[in-house]
């Protein structure tokens, strides 16, 4: 008997350990299910829409986002670069490529919270279409540095991880059939504090 009750204690805790870490998992995961992976960026295209799953609507719950609608937008993250090592705040990044047709697009630094990074005072922690200097069209080509550079220049700072994220807005892909053809800026790492 007590066996028995032993038994199915353990079973019982295995099952919800491990629905609970699953269900963690896939919550904390930037790429999971329903997501759509563009080179080093990372979007959820239904997210915001009805045909979203369960997981894209607890992540946006759990996070406390206000999620695009279809034809509003689409947000891009990524959280390593083209060579796929982690991005970190003390490093450098060159954001180069193309962009897809969009009226009007932003660029920021998250911490692992998905809370916007301070940047160093009076400098910009995060960019905007119209702050832009343009070059050969739609070519974005945007320095993230915790060092001042010139031209388009993102400012952060501190150490560790750190996620950008890309949101076009009123852009013909965000309608998510599109999403994973489309081209987007490459993420090269170009130095490193020690």
């Amino acid at each position: 008997m007590l066996k028995t009750v032993l038994f199915v204690v353990i079973v019982l805790i295995i099952a919800l350990g491990g629905g609970a870490g699953s269900t963690w998992l896939a919550l904390e995961s930037t790429r999971s299910i329903g997501s759509v992976e563009v080179g080093p960026w990372v979007t959820f295209p239904n997210q915001g829409t009805r045909e979203a799953d369960p997981y894209s609507r607890a992540r946006s719950a759990r996070l406390g986002q206000l999620s695009l609608g279809q034809a509003e937008g689409v947000v891009f993250v990524a959280v390593t670069d083209g060579d796929g090592r982690p991005l970190l705040r003390q490093c450098t990044y060159r954001l180069k490529g193309e962009l897809p047709p969009t009226r009007f697009f932003t660029l920021h630094a998250t911490g692992e919270n998905r809370q916007i990074l301070s940047a160093p005072a009076r400098f910009p922690s995060a960019l905007h279409s119209q702050d832009l200097l343009w070059r050969d069209g739609q070519t974005l080509d945007v320095i993230v540095s915790p060092h001042p550079q010139p031209d388009n220049w993102m400012a952060i700072a501190g150490n560790g991880s750190m996620q950008l994220v890309l949101t076009l807005v009123d852009t013909p892909i965000s309608t998510g059939a599109r999403v994973g053809e489309t081209g987007l800026p490459g993420i090269s790492r170009v130095d490193c504090d020690a």
